[in-house]
């Protein structure tokens, strides 16, 4: 009996004191999600990328918005989201305390304008993603008039890019066939 209480006392304490003092956590240790809506694109990889659907996005074409959802309750920490995302909007801070009254308390929303489109005017993308991509193509060197001149290009919906391609190669075509002869 004397042997066990002396090692006790030689090995000291091996538990810790929590939940009275915080329970220190490993530096990659993914906890709960923590979302930037200032930063965010609402470009949906991270909804892509969940594999637990804890992220989700819907559009309502009516009010000119996107919604983004995410749901703490479903999320698996997994980090996908964090990975995939594009701007870093999305991070795993080390919080695991996730404990809450209500499930309304485990969502986590950022609602997004979009963009019309400049030929038809149906709405199609975030505005804030439209000028990521404008930012994107003057970083990389294209200067600022030649990237304002693209933003019509960028500014219409999927539709009317491809009527407008299609018609760029038929008139291509024509100009072709008179220049030979035919």
């Amino acid at each position: 009996m004397f042997k066990l209480l002396r090692e006790i006392v030689k090995r000291g304490e091996v538990t810790t004191k929590y939940p009275f003092a915080p329970f220190p956590v490993s530096p990659n240790f993914r906890g709960k999600p923590e979302y930037s809506g200032t930063s965010c694109i609402a470009c949906a990889a991270c909804t892509i990328a969940c594999p637990a659907n804890a992220l989700t996005m819907t559009t309502d074409v009516r009010a000119d918005t996107r919604t983004w959802m995410l749901n703490i309750g479903r999320c698996v920490f997994c980090a996908r989201c964090e990975e995939v995302c594009p701007t870093g909007a999305i991070v795993l801070s080390d919080q695991f305390e996730l404990a809450v009254r209500s499930k309304a308390d485990l969502m986590v929303t950022g609602e997004f304008t979009l963009t019309r489109c400049r030929s038809c005017g149906t709405p199609f993308a975030p505005a804030k993603e439209v000028d990521y991509v404008m930012a994107i193509l003057v970083r990389q060197g294209l200067p600022e008039e030649e990237a304002e001149q693209r933003r019509a290009l960028y500014e219409s919906c999927p539709e009317c890019r491809r009527h407008a391609d299609i018609m760029g190669l038929c008139k291509t075509s024509l100009v072709q066939r008179a220049k030979a002869g035919r």
